[in-house]
Parts: structure tokens; C-alpha cells; sequence
């Protein structure tokens, strides 16, 4: 089963609607640059909503000691998204279960990066932008080498047209998906929420014929 990551919310109605569409995992994004960043306070609030089995995940962006501090206190069971520079001596630090982004450009070493972050929960491919955090662009697929990291998230540019085959070509452990169930930028759709997650489904039942 391909785990859903609904991430970047920043409203009741949309975590309500994650939820009900089925995700497994909500994001909630910790980067003051972003158009869909949200303080801890603000997070606590949206994460009271989830039933239990449904984990918060909190994206930070070099974030210092105090940022992180905070995001976790106010989510004590959130899992945590490093999506800048961070080393794995960066990672670790927090001590607790972590998914490491990877721009996934021309000449990566996928396999490399997974070695050297392999105390990550899984690696989440993204496509390269200026600035950190997502782009709302799919990358080339084909980028990623077979004998890649077991548990890898699909992101980038996803949505309810093209999930499926993602999830057929590449086999992920999850998939993230953002902008592609958005209507402006924090702001959800309820109805592509759901249709994103039927499109998951479909594709897994698919892949069981």
C-alpha cells in the first residue's frame, strides 16, 4: 500500500479533508519563506484534529536549534522533513524519526545520498528549484537508479493525473503531494484532495492484478 502525504496545510477544513480522504501523513511546514508556512502554535491547533495512526510532519529548511525545539514541542509525536542543507549529523540531532529531501538533478548520486542518510525513515525526491521547498515540478523519474533506497516519497509536481504513473514506474513507499490538490497556494481543495487519494488506490489496486 502506498503511503499519502498531504503536505503545506494551513486550515481546519483541509486537514478534516486529508483525513477523510485517507492520508496517511499530514504536512505542516515550518519555513517562514514559504506561502504555506505556519508557526508551531498554529500547527498545534491543525494537529488536534488528527485521529491517532495519522502523523503530522513537520518540514524545516536549515531550521537553528530553537526552530526545531519548538516545532517539536508543540508536536511531540511529529515526524520531522529536512528539506534544506542539513548533514546527517544535522538530522540526528534531533533524535527522533526524520524524512531527508533530495533534489533529484542530472548526475545525482541517489544511492550515495541514501548511504550517507541511512538513518533517515525515508528519502523524499523532489524536484530542484531555486530556493528551498517544493516547485510544484515533476522531475525526470527515470533519474532514479534501481537499486535506489527501499523507502522513497514521490513528490514533485503530483496530482490526481499523474500519480498513477508514478506510482507504477518508480514503486515508492509514499507519495507527497502539495500544490496538486491546491486551489491557490496554502489553500486546498477538498474535492482534489479526495480524488488524489482515489487516484493512489487505484493505482495500488493495479498493481495487485
Amino acid at each position: 500500500m502506498t503511503r499519502i502525504k498531504i503536505c503545506g496545510l494551513t486550515r481546519e477544513a483541509d486537514v478534516e479533508a486529508a483525513v477523510a480522504a485517507g492520508a496517511d501523513a499530514i504536512g505542516f511546514v515550518f519555513y517562514a519563506k514559504s506561502p504555506r508556512a505556519v508557526t508551531p502554535e498554529r500547527a498545534a491547533v491543525l494537529a488536534r484534529l488528527l485521529p491517532a495512526f495519522v502523523t503530522p510532519v513537520g518540514l524545516f529548511v536549515n531550521a537553528t536549534d530553537a526552530e526545531l525545539q519548538a516545532g517539536m514541542a508543540a508536536l511531540p509525536n511529529m515526524l520531522v522533513q529536512f528539506h534544506g542543507d542539513e548533514s546527517p549529523a544535522d538530522c540526528e540531532r534531533v533524535r527522533r524519526p526524520y524524512l531527508r529531501a533530495a533534489a533529484m538533478v542530472p548526475g545525482f548520486d541517489l544511492v550515495d545520498f541514501s548511504t550517507r542518510f541511512s538513518s533517515a525513515q525515508g528519502i523524499l525526491l523532489d524536484a530542484p528549484v531555486a530556493g528551498y521547498g517544493g516547485g510544484g515540478k515533476v522531475f525526470d523519474w527515470s533519474l532514479i537508479p534501481p537499486n535506489a533506497a527501499s523507502h522513497l516519497v514521490l513528490s514533485g509536481g503530483l496530482n490526481a493525473a499523474n500519480v498513477g504513473d508514478g506510482i507504477a514506474r518508480v514503486r515508492p513507499w509514499a507519495v507527497d503531494v502539495s500544490s496538486g490538490v491546491e486551489v491557490s497556494k496554502g489553500i486546498k481543495s477538498a474535492d482534489l484532495i479526495h480524488e488524489f487519494c482515489r487516484a493512489v488506490k487505484r493505482a495500488d489496486a493495479e498493481l495487485l492484478r
